[in-house]
């Protein structure tokens, strides 16, 4: 005969019983006392690791010394019953009195030794997932696109009533789309500037045709890379800073408090950053071109024995008002499309702080290839126009 063999600790009280076995190989267990919280856990332990040293062919489990028995002691059972499966042995309950009996129907032992299968999530095929991304595109296309008939009402609201326009706060964004920006726009062209002029030299050299960089460097700065460059870099401080305050002022729901309160939400936010910055970067775009000029005639003065007036005249020579308005023209749809994407993504935030960076990486990353993409449009125009 067997009695407990683990010491309780404080939190529980040590379990009574006694293991027989008899000559048909069957071990008999009695419980004695109470089976409940406090002598479950250690009872469990204790006999699970008790039985798994053990052969036998059944296991018979007496409760008629049992005193006090809950859902704890159904458990308990539950796990027994378990430990025999794993033996491949039979298991009995017996002198369970008519309480215990009761209590044993109602949790219906035999269903909590099942382990409940927990069904693996399907992925979806292939069509499932184009189709839900066709949808999703298309949802977002329509939002796009009436968000933009809001910005053409609001526009049209302003001219027939200037007043309606928010001056001051167009006045500050001014300030930050353009003499904010104007820094490291200038930093960058010089640098744009000298880089093309200083390779193309090293080409140009071995036909004498140095006087021709300043050709290069300005005709490929006032068509292409001067907007292209202006408007990338307004989108990425402009354009993210356009989404996260919106986006900001979505989550702490001050947009709806506009809305409640009679104001357009539209024409409250999105017009005085749309008219600063259409504004801003056609200037910021003709600052560009006059820095990589700057830039240009640097590498030409140092490196390719050019006179300033040399290298000016033959920028002047190469450029025609056109090419600088149509570089000009080309920046103001770009900062159309930065300040679209950018607040058009500010009003699609929704949750917390998460979205708000979602929607500002999104802002900027989404003002890039609409960038890349009018460029391309631009120079298929001018392909035919010309």
């Amino acid at each position: 005969m067997h009695s407990r063999g683990i010491k309780a600790d404080n939190m529980f009280s040590a379990p009574q019983y006694d293991i027989s076995e008899d000559p048909q190989g069957a071990l008999i267990l009695r419980l004695h006392g109470k089976v409940d919280a406090t002598t479950a856990g250690p009872m469990i332990e204790e006999l699970t690791d008790r039985l798994k040293k053990s052969v036998f062919a059944s296991l018979c489990v007496d409760l008629h010394q049992v005193d006090y028995f809950d859902d704890f002691g159904v458990l308990v059972l539950a796990e027994l019953r378990k430990t025999a499966a794993r033996a491949k042995a039979a298991f009995h309950i017996t002198r369970a009195s008519d309480r215990i009996k009761e209590l044993l129907s109602l949790f219906n032992l035999d269903s909590l030794e099942e382990e409940i299968p927990i069904p693996k999530k399907k992925s979806p095929g292939l069509f499932t997932r184009i189709g839900d991304a066709v949808i999703q595109q298309m949802s977002g296309l329509n939002d796009a696109v009436t968000f933009v008939g809001s910005i053409l009402l609001s526009l049209i609201h302003v001219c027939a009533k200037p007043r309606s326009l928010r001056k001051s706060d167009t006045l500050l964004y001014m300030q930050r789309v353009g003499v904010d920006g104007l820094p490291i726009v200038a930093l960058i062209s010089f640098l744009m500037g000298l880089i093309m002029a200083f390779m193309s030299s090293v080409q140009l050299q071995q036909f004498g045709a140095n006087i021709y960089v300043a050709s290069l460097v300005s005709l490929a700065m006032t068509r292409e890379l001067g907007p292209i460059i202006t408007a990338i870099i307004v989108a990425g401080r402009s354009g993210s800073a356009f989404a996260a305050e919106i986006g900001t002022m979505k989550i702490s729901e001050e947009v709806d408090a506009l809305f409640t309160m009679g104001f357009n939400p539209v024409l409250f936010l999105v017009v005085p950053k749309l008219t600063a910055a259409m504004v801003m970067v056609p200037i910021l775009t003709l600052f560009s071109d006059l820095f990589a000029i700057v830039g240009g005639l640097l590498v030409g003065i140092s490196m390719l024995d050019l006179t300033v007036h040399s290298y000016i005249a033959q920028t002047i020579k190469t450029l025609r008002l056109f090419d600088i308005f149509w570089g000009v023209l080309k920046s103001g749809v770009f900062a159309v499309l930065i300040t679209w994407i950018g607040c058009y993504r500010g009003f699609q935030v929704s949750g917390g702080a998460a979205s708000v960076g979602r929607a500002t990486t999104s802002a900027v990353v989404s003002s890039i290839f609409l960038i890349i993409l009018s460029d391309s449009v631009f120079s298929v125009i001018l392909r035919y126009w010309g």
